[in-house]
């Protein structure tokens, strides 16, 4: 009997053994994949710039497009996960924010009079996806798995705060203005926004990381629940140094490849008979994808404060850096840059910051107001494609 007993936890041993093996072997894998994906897209981009190709090639090009996204998102968590939070937010936030920037511009140089209204939905779809989906996802893991999902309202709330003020500066005022015909700033106006908005993304970041770094660590774990590890070991400096230079690298290919495939994006659209809006929301929905599977593991760990930490990071980065660059580019260049929204969009935004307000504020949420963003974050994806 006892050698039976033996010989079965032997095997289950071995089996244990078997799926580690794999599992370590499944995920070199997928490092050396992360690795190369950098290097495959500089070479996709320098062999297929400035030529016209069959969309069956830029097909092919978008999914090294995709890929790239998810590897550049995937080295700058490297380098999060050694700096640590909440620089590890604030790293992955800005990695996201530059290739939705650079996606924009590239999109806007190549055609710049029907790519008037790009950035603003853009913007806007940013601030849906991160506040509605992100948050409420991350609230509805959480809270199924411990009931209560916590985090410090401090920190959270000043983040909300900043978002609703550069948002209303940036997409709301400009359909209300009389200076300048349509949703659209005049040069002074715009000059502003961009400064305002940059100014309190930049202050918010010190905020963060330096003033009031505790705000936006994870709050106390009460007496009764015992922690559990549930980090990986850091990364050494020479692996966070090779992914801080295989992130640039990364970005330089995305927003090279944005370029180069953007007329299948747009005809794409035109063919199905879809509202020009999609684009905008597809960008966004490309960019913060990976960021969103970030979040969704943090939750999935217990580290709500990380989950809203990025999402809100996101929205306010998205805000603060896209209306400054595309500021600097409409004055520069002369494009014609709509930045106001429609009505039905401001409808959304403002019930959008009412509920968060609601949800933030108490410093714990419930399954029930992750269903209220999740059906805010609907709503928004419904009217994008039937308007």
């Amino acid at each position: 009997m006892r050698a039976l007993e033996l010989g079965i936890q032997s095997n289950a041993s071995s089996k244990t053994s078997e799926t580690e093996d794999m599992t370590k072997t499944s995920q070199r894998l997928i490092n050396k994949g992360f690795l190369a994906t950098p290097v495959v897209a500089l070479v996709a981009l320098a062999l297929s710039w400035g030529r016209t190709l069959p969309d069956m090639l830029l097909g092919l090009l978008g999914v090294v497009l995709a890929v790239s996204v998810i590897a550049a998102v995937h080295h700058a968590e490297v380098v999060a996960h050694r700096v640590g939070e909440p620089f590890g937010s604030l790293i992955l936030a800005l990695a996201v924010t530059i290739i939705e920037v650079g996606m924009i511009v590239t999109l806007m140089l190549s055609s710049p009079d029907s790519s008037s209204e790009l950035a603003r939905d853009t913007v806007f779809s940013a601030v849906m996806i991160t506040c509605n989906g992100i948050v409420g996802i991350a609230i509805v893991i959480k809270a199924l798995r411990k009931r209560v999902a916590t985090f410090k309202s401090e920190g959270v709330g000043g983040a909300l705060a900043t978002i609703g003020v550069i948002a209303t500066l940036s997409l709301v005022l400009p359909s209300f203005t009389t200076s300048t015909a349509g949703p659209t700033f005049s040069a002074t106006q715009l000059t502003y926004a961009a400064v305002a908005s940059l100014g309190l993304y930049l202050l918010f970041v010190f905020v963060q990381t330096y003033r009031h770094r505790d705000f936006f660590l994870p709050p106390a774990l009460p007496k009764t629940e015992t922690p559990k590890k549930t980090h990986a070991t850091p990364p050494s400096n020479r692996t966070a140094l090779i992914s801080l230079g295989l992130l640039s690298l990364s970005l330089v290919g995305v927003v090279g490849l944005a370029k180069v495939t953007s007329p299948l994006i747009e005809s794409g659209v035109r063919d199905l008979g879809l509202p020009q809006v999609v684009v905008a929301v597809s960008i966004a929905l490309l960019v913060l994808a990976p960021e969103s599977v970030s979040a969704i593991r943090a939750a999935y760990a217990g580290r709500t404060q990380k989950s809203l930490n990025l999402a809100y990071g996101s929205a306010m980065a998205s805000i603060g850096l896209t209306i400054p660059v595309i500021a600097v580019l409409s004055l520069v260049f002369g494009f014609n840059v709509a930045l106001g929204l429609g009505g039905k969009e401001i409808v959304l935004l403002a019930i959008t910051l009412i509920v968060s307000t609601l949800t933030v504020v108490p410093g714990r949420a419930t399954v029930l107001q992750g269903g209220v963003h999740l059906a805010l974050f609907g709503a928004f994806l419904v009217l994008a494609v039937s308007p």
